[in-house]
């Protein structure tokens, strides 16, 4: 049972250096979040996958002399599928010999922990789901998926297979459905939901939980970037102010339209400008590049 926590923390490590990246592109303001939201997918395959490819030109390669370990799992040509090893405290890994015994009694015992509290914490999220969505189940229907109860006090899409669209009157806002609409577009209640168990999985690291919350944001940014992609130039002001008119709410499961920081969100829909066929293109190729970068395994042994 040790062993499996020794692979999950290896895990949380190499997803902790890959997030690492991702949070220096954020920086890079020229970057649109619809990408980034896509990056954000790569530390999250690194969180639920423990094996992959190897490559030459990848992250881990360039860190394997002095912070990590490749390990081969299956090798048959033209195939190697390998697994980052960051804590490099064994001598052998199937079955794991620990250098220290000392070693596999605390993974032993965190194997215990870890499995408690990821439990508790997904059983926990899954009460508070399922409350909500009890909670809503008696929403009025406007018409198709759109719905208003009085139980909520900003526009927001809940659910996951059949999400539906609730506003806390009956009166519809065009660019509010248009946000929402976007969301259940997207997926991302389904990808939130994913992003969240990930988190419980992988609680015991801190930055799991911080790369969590600017995920939610870049979701929000991305969402509104989808948005006014499609609409005309003169329209954008309106879009914001029409976010101004509500106040900025955090909810776990839902994605409400004014979820994310309004500031930030308000400056980067008034600066918006729509993409060139270069600029898909480059960004296409940075996405592609990237998910090399940080998805394959070193080379070495």
């Amino acid at each position: 049972m040790g062993g499996i926590f020794y692979w999950v923390l290896n895990m949380s490590l190499s997803a902790a250096l890959v997030s690492g990246v991702i949070l220096l592109l954020r920086c890079i303001k020229r970057i649109p979040r619809r990408v980034i939201s896509v990056l954000w997918l790569l530390p999250l395959i690194r969180l639920l996958i423990p094996v992959g490819l190897s490559g030459k030109y990848s992250l881990m390669s360039f860190i394997s002399s002095f912070t990590t370990r490749t390990v081969t799992v299956y090798e048959k040509n033209p195939v190697t599928l390998t697994m980052t090893n960051c804590i490099m405290a064994a001598d052998e890994y199937f079955p794991i010999t620990y250098k220290v015994n000392i070693i596999e009694d605390v993974m032993n015992v965190g194997f215990f922990v870890w499995v408690t509290v990821a439990l508790a914490l997904i059983i926990a999220m899954a009460i508070v789901y399922f409350a909500t969505k009890k909670e809503l189940c008696d929403a009025v229907g406007i018409r198709d998926n759109i719905y208003y109860s009085g139980k909520v006090n900003t526009p927001a899409v809940y659910g996951i297979i059949k999400p539906k669209i609730i506003f806390p009157t009956d009166q519809t806002d065009k660019y509010v459905l248009l946000h929402e609409q976007a969301h259940i577009k997207r997926l991302d209640n389904l990808w939130r939901m994913i992003a969240i168990v990930t988190a419980c999985i992988h609680w015991f690291n801190p930055l799991v939980w911080l790369f969590l919350k600017l995920y939610i944001s870049d979701s929000e940014l991305a969402c509104d970037e989808s948005v006014i992609a499609r609409l005309q130039k003169t329209e954008h002001k309106e879009y914001a102010l029409t976010l101004l008119r509500y106040t900025e709410v955090k909810t776990v499961y839902a994605s409400p339209f004014g979820g994310a920081g309004v500031r930030t969100r308000i400056e980067r829909i008034l600066s918006y400008k729509k993409l060139s066929v270069l600029s898909v293109i480059s960004f296409t190729l940075l996405i592609l590049f990237t998910a090399y970068f940080l998805l394959t395994n070193s080379m070495g042994g």
